[in-house]
């Protein structure tokens, strides 16, 4: 017996009803799932409550005009394919037809046959582009795998990865910067069952504090000055799927409090709501933040016992070096669009010797880099690695003998060493130092 799931689903929208019947009798052979509506209004019904593959759509129906119909069908599903269907052909409306999103156009009176093979062909096109899709998605995904599972110095955290992916527990990945906290969560979520529904991910620290509750949350109509129309916020947003907020440490203290209350009741109140809103959405945190330490002063105990039921931690990457050929010949794959890139051993030998403080993106912004100023055959990726010594930059020798060196100006003098090194770029300058550009932004405040 044919699996149901399996069998394609095709809607008549047609207010003709022995047409609709002599349709219904001839697609239903073909064990096809044939639906039927007289009206545009019992149409959209119809799409929004069924996976429709394609849809017979008459230009005259007594509410609408047909081809008015196709942005809201595709709304509902945007990969469903549209077959125009009228008794009074015209140029006009073939052309608004096809520019509104039909796939085919059909002019009444027609045989079956023809149906038939403009359905099939419909049929066709979409499993081709759903392949292409899967394709795309894989090939996205398993290049995003790949830079976090090279090598065997992950071998205790993907055995709590494969744990978070059989469960919907909250999640707490820990890590300094440039680790793959982000692409860790992706791999979680892809390899869950609810891979198809949506994953967002928000860093809280590159909203501005006073818009990110009403991102996180959502507002009605008139909550605050510009708010012209009621909007809904991430966890809806999120609804069915993953949610991921990177830099959970730096949240708000007073928002954490209404996250806590999300986290435990699963509803959402917008702001400037009077009625909640249920949500089914699967919590995933990051931080390079050391929250224990923190629990108390900027953060909550109680969230951050209940956002870490599964936690885990990347090690950076000067504790898996090992790791670090795997990773570069992955990487290399990614950037060679299609031809290969060999590096030697030499090459990975002094890769291998670096402290990499910006971990695994640093490893991939040096290696992206040296790919596009590659000359000739030499690749040479260790000559960006900037380890010369620098004038600037304080060595272990002469620390020792500073003995009346205070630590903030240290702290300053590596910190300016850093920012020169990548030519006054802030952002590369966080990764490397392994904080945050606010926390960067701060220290510098501080430090002038």
């Amino acid at each position: 017996m044919e699996d149901s799931n399996s069998r394609k689903t095709v809607l008549i929208i047609d207010d003709d009803k022995v047409f609709c019947e002599a349709i219904r009798e001839y697609m239903s052979k073909d064990s096809m799932n044939v639906l039927v509506s007289h009206t545009a209004a019992e149409g959209l019904a119809a799409c929004s409550k069924n996976e429709v593959d394609v849809v017979l759509l008459d230009q005259q129906l007594p509410d609408a005009e047909g081809h008015t119909l196709c942005p809201s069908i595709l709304k509902y599903n945007d990969q469903t394919k549209i077959i125009f269907a009228t008794a009074y052909p015209s140029f006009e409306h073939a052309v608004m037809a096809l520019k509104s999103g039909a796939h085919d156009y059909l002019k009444k009176p027609f045989k079956l046959a023809e149906l038939g093979h403009a359905v099939e062909h419909a049929l066709r096109t979409l499993e081709l582009e759903r392949f292409e899709q899967i394709q795309n998605f894989r090939s996205e995904r398993e290049g995003d795998e790949a830079v976090i599972i090279s090598g065997s110095g992950l071998a205790d955290t993907l055995k709590m990865v494969e744990l978070a992916a059989s469960s919907r527990s909250p999640v707490l990945i820990t890590g300094e910067t440039g680790t793959g906290k982000s692409l860790l969560a992706k791999v979680i979520h892809y390899r869950s069952s609810t891979r198809r529904a949506p994953f967002i991910n928000i860093n809280c620290t590159a909203l501005p504090e006073n818009l990110i509750e009403a991102e996180l949350f959502g507002y009605e109509k008139g909550a605050f000055t510009g708010a012209v129309k009621s909007k809904k916020g991430i966890f809806e947003m999120s609804e069915g799927g993953t949610l991921l907020l990177d830099e959970i440490g730096d949240m708000p203290f007073h928002l954490q409090a209404k996250l806590l209350g999300v986290l435990e009741d699963k509803k959402v109140m917008r702001l400037g709501g009077e009625s909640f809103h249920s949500v089914n959405v699967r919590i995933i945190t990051a931080t390079g933040v050391d929250l224990e330490a923190a629990m108390g002063s900027t953060f909550r105990k109680d969230l951050f016992y209940r956002l870490s039921v599964i936690r885990i931690k990347i090690p950076p990457l000067r504790e898996r070096r090992g790791d670090i050929p795997s990773l570069c010949h992955h990487l290399l794959k990614q950037f060679a669009g299609g031809h290969e890139i060999k590096i030697d051993d030499d090459e990975l030998m002094k890769l291998g010797s670096y402290s990499w403080p910006g971990n695994v993106r640093e490893l991939k912004n040096v290696l992206e880099r040296a790919v596009l100023l590659q000359k000739g055959s030499a690749f040479r990726p260790s000559e960006l690695l900037g380890n010369t010594p620098d004038a600037t930059a304080p060595t272990v020798t002469q620390v020792r003998n500073e003995q009346d060196l205070l630590l903030a100006d240290l702290e300053a003098r590596h910190i300016n060493y850093v920012i020169d090194k990548f030519s006054g770029n802030h952002t590369r300058a966080a990764q490397a130092l392994g904080i945050s550009r606010s926390t960067l932004k701060r220290k510098l405040k501080s430090l002038s």
